[in-house]
């Protein structure tokens, strides 16, 4: 039955999750929505079906080993969420459920050195840019390096853009209309370090005044969704004490940022800094929403000819935080864009955090299929609100022999506003 569960057995996180397990109803809209379904095919392979693996698991009917396989190819792209007509809160399930069992899971040593680099190294701008720096050698070793450890030299790319200082005050320009903290992410600042750059840009321009706090770190939203509760605390409280109080919001702009952040309350439940934690998160913004409803100041010129550029829905701004229109209206505003949709443009493009190195197989289709639908619209940039996705779609597009360009929503803007084509 499913009161079964009982919340006081499982800490501070089981009443969420059992909350969750008793919402669903068995319906099977989910299915169409889940990407892991579209391309398995299997009835445990979809939100439905790890519902009842997970809440057997907690009801100790169940072992976690024999539930794993499906549990784990789970994205966590949230596209679920959107399609219930009951409203389960799965990202209340899923998270939860992989921090309680995630310790006693068997894997092999070459998995679990695997998700330790990665803990390791992505969440740390300095190890991070070092670990790339590292990987060609780990190319040219070949057949030698571990299996597990593949897929993480097949993504690390080749070149790395150089490390860019973003200062601790960026003044408005003109007339300040607002004053704003910024999350300058983890992996986002080695990767792709200009969307920071644009980002700063364009709200300067418009009369916004950004900090971008020294003290911060990775939002921690790594940790979280690979079942790393102690890790997610600590970068969580250590951003709880890095924002100050006397700004407008709090911005991101890296879809998984935001959703990590927003969940907060729920990485920290049941501990001293719930309440801090609840009043933080309602100060997160994604720098899209803020723009939209702050309004452009400035108008961007556009460019000289007409450009058309595709925009991908990132699933944790489009599923966990239901931001569709905004970053579309940024586009649209800008002269000469013309703005394409993807064609099934729900399913995931397979980054999802780590996703891609612990599920390469899955994610590969999934990332060609996403760059297909891109390449289909004709466009000759596709824009996005998150690096993971970012890095996923022109990695595919690289393979596919696409000149299309991947750019943040942002970037796209700042482009825009000098009117300058974009970089690659």
């Amino acid at each position: 039955m499913l009161h079964a569960i009982k919340p006081n057995e499982h800490g501070p996180l089981g009443e969420p999750m059992a909350h969750a397990v008793q919402t669903c109803v068995h319906c099977g809209f989910c299915l169409a929505a889940c990407p892991t379904y579209h391309e398995l095919g299997q009835e445990m392979d979809t939100p439905r079906g790890r519902i009842v693996l997970m809440k057997q698991v907690l009801e100790g009917t169940l072992p976690a080993a024999t539930a794993q396989p499906h549990i784990d190819r789970c994205l966590g792209c949230l596209a679920c969420e959107p399609a219930c007509p009951s409203g389960v809160p799965y990202r209340d399930l899923i998270s939860p459920y992989r921090a309680q069992v995630q310790e006693r899971l068997p894997r092999t040593t070459g998995e679990r050195l695997r998700r330790w680099l990665a803990a390791q190294t992505i969440p740390f701008p300095g190890r991070f840019r070092l670990a790339l720096a590292g990987a060609g050698i780990g190319r040219a070793l070949g057949a030698l390096v571990p299996s597990a450890l593949r897929p993480m030299l097949t993504l690390a790319p080749k070149h790395v853009p150089p490390a860019v200082h973003l200062p601790a005050v960026s003044p408005a320009r003109g007339e300040r209309r607002a004053r704003v903290a910024l999350l300058a992410g983890c992996a986002q600042q080695v990767l792709e370090p200009d969307i920071n750059v644009a980002t700063i840009d364009v709200l300067t321009r418009n009369g916004v005044e950004v900090l971008v706090p020294a003290a911060q770190g990775c939002c921690g939203g790594l940790a979280w969704h690979t079942g790393d509760l102690k890790a997610a605390q600590a970068f969580a409280r250590r951003n709880l004490g890095a924002f100050p109080a006397d700004v407008d919001a709090i911005l991101t702009n890296a879809a998984g940022c935001g959703s990590a952040m927003h969940e907060y309350h729920l990485i920290l439940r049941g501990t001293p800094d719930e309440a801090r934690a609840e009043t933080f998160r309602k100060r997160v913004v994604d720098v899209s929403v803020f723009l939209a409803q702050l309004g452009l100041r400035e108008k961007p010129a556009g460019w000289s000819a007409p450009r058309k550029v595709a925009y991908h829905d990132a699933c944790h701004l489009a599923n966990a935080q239901n931001v569709r229109a905004e970053p579309r209206s940024l586009l649209r505003a800008i002269p000469g864009l013309e703005l394409s949709e993807l064609a099934n443009a729900h399913l995931c493009c397979g980054s999802a955090g780590t996703y891609n190195l612990d599920q390469p197989a899955i994610a590969d289709s999934l990332g060609r299929q996403k760059a297909e639908a891109v390449i289909a619209t004709g466009a000759q940039v596709v824009a996005t609100g998150n690096i993971g996705c970012l890095t996923q779609v022109r990695n595919h597009l690289g393979r596919l022999g696409s000149p299309v360009q991947v750019r943040h929503t942002l970037q796209v803007l700042r482009d825009a506003y000098t009117a300058s084509a974009p970089r690659p």
